[in-house]
């Protein structure tokens, strides 16, 4: 684990000399320290868990540190999230009280994007939901990492081939058309079966952060 708040591996924290900190790098360290909270974890097992030094977890929950793009899926893996939405977070789409109409209008390519498992992912919804509907493309051929997190999913493929692959819970070719759903904890990833891009539909469900 690295020792220095200030590495490059994990981020760049901000001393009382630098530039102001920014308002987006504080809403995301807010939203890391409400998912934190959310899942009963201390600073020191979040750290722990995602590989990174305690003393910058501490800096960038306070806003005062910004991560790499590593450290960031590090602590998205760990809290059983994503980079996009912790993204989406730090940008006011899907920070709790903002954006809290009642509808919620996202036109093409609007949305936070960014990525999400092994390819990129757009988010199809503004403010507080109860799920987090997602626009996913990707050209994996591998599987990868298995992913886990507390909230149910649904997954839909709108074109190519997909393989998902659930652990014990079995393996799934799926096609155009094809859907499955997964309950909260179950291991989960996904690759292509075939040649080129293929495009999937996600839903998310959304558990209130503290």
């Amino acid at each position: 684990m690295d020792s220095e708040p200030d590495h490059d591996r994990e981020g760049c924290a901000i001393t009382s000399g630098s530039v102001a900190i920014d308002e987006q790098t504080v809403r995301l360290g807010a939203r890391i320290r409400s998912f934190r909270q959310a899942r009963g974890l201390t600073l020191v097992e979040l750290a722990g868990m995602a590989g990174l030094s305690h003393p910058f977890l501490s800096q960038l929950e306070r806003g005062q540190a910004r991560p790499s793009m590593v450290s960031l899926e590090r602590i998205a893996r760990a809290l059983g999230s994503s980079q996009i939405e912790l993204i989406a977070a730090a940008t006011d789409d899907l920070v709790p009280g903002h954006g809290t109409a009642r509808v919620s209008l996202v036109r093409q390519m609007e949305g936070p994007q960014g990525p999400f498992g092994g390819g990129e992912a757009r988010i199809l919804v503004r403010g507080e939901v109860s799920f987090v509907p997602m626009e996913f493309r990707g050209t994996n051929r591998s599987l990868g990492e298995f992913y886990r997190h507390d909230e149910d999913e649904f997954l839909h493929v709108v074109s190519g081939s997909v393989l998902v692959d659930l652990a014990d819970e079995g393996q799934y070719e799926l096609e155009s058309g094809d859907s499955v759903h997964y309950a909260g904890g179950t291991l989960h990833r996904w690759c292509s079966r075939g040649e080129g891009e293929y495009h999937l539909f996600i839903v998310k469900e959304r558990r209130p952060s503290s």
